[in-house]
């Protein structure tokens, strides 16, 4: 009997490949997630301060490098879980600050329930009608470096405005990456759930962030 190949005849990915693609990316981003809680978690817990948040950030940076290289083996898994704990780590300090407000823990479940409202709902979209949003890819990209910048200025600049669009204009252009990296998968432009999994932690990640500042600033002029 003839095996079923998994690309068509145009050597596209077929819908059993791209649905086992999708079915493990969100396997693996879920539990992720978890280990990322937990450890930001731990982190909360320990008390650790912003220059050993940012140590761990620079870590994950460095994991990148390490991610791209074995993406293609297993052996990639066990680093995608090292740069979401490291990421997930440096949430504490953070936390810990908004933690620390009049009503912030109920602030930083409302920018959670936020954020998997917006994730879930922006993924079911495209998992419902398979919009291809791949056009969408460089105008987001131009938009992530924009914002990158005017992030970068602000720590010289002090800017509470400037700090507050930045974190308005993340929200918006996470939520595209949502669409186009959702869009990716299901069209098969991205055949690798490891790849496919960072692209979707970071998105979720960059966007309860932005979610958690603006609630902060909003919820502390109550």
């Amino acid at each position: 009997m003839q095996q079923r190949s998994t690309y068509t005849s145009a050597g596209q990915p077929s819908v059993l490949q791209t649905n086992k693609v999708l079915r493990n990316t969100y396997m693996l981003l879920a539990m992720t997630l978890t280990f990322s809680a937990i450890c930001a978690g731990v982190a909360m817990s320990m008390g650790l301060g912003q220059g050993t948040a940012m140590i761990m950030s620079l870590g994950a940076l460095v994991m990148i490098f390490f991610l791209n290289k074995a993406a293609e083996s297993s052996m990639g898994i066990w680093f995608v879980f090292a740069f979401t704990g490291l990421l997930g780590g440096s949430l504490g300090p953070m936390l810990n600050h908004y933690a620390g407000f009049p009503g912030g823990k109920e602030t930083i479940v409302q920018a959670l329930g936020t954020t998997a409202l917006v994730f879930f709902a922006l993924s079911g979209y495209v998992l419902t009608t398979k919009k291809d949003f791949s056009f969408m890819g460089g105008f987001l990209l131009v938009g992530l470096v924009v914002a990158v910048v005017a992030s970068i200025a602000n720590i010289f600049l002090g800017i509470p405005a400037l700090s507050l669009a930045v974190s308005a204009a993340i929200v918006f252009i996470m939520s595209g990456f949502i669409l186009y990296d959702t869009s990716r998968i299901i069209n098969g432009g991205e055949t690798n759930y490891i790849r496919a999994t960072v692209s979707m932690y970071l998105n979720i990640y960059n966007l309860f962030t932005s979610i958690l500042h603006l609630l902060g600033v909003f919820g502390s002029d109550d």
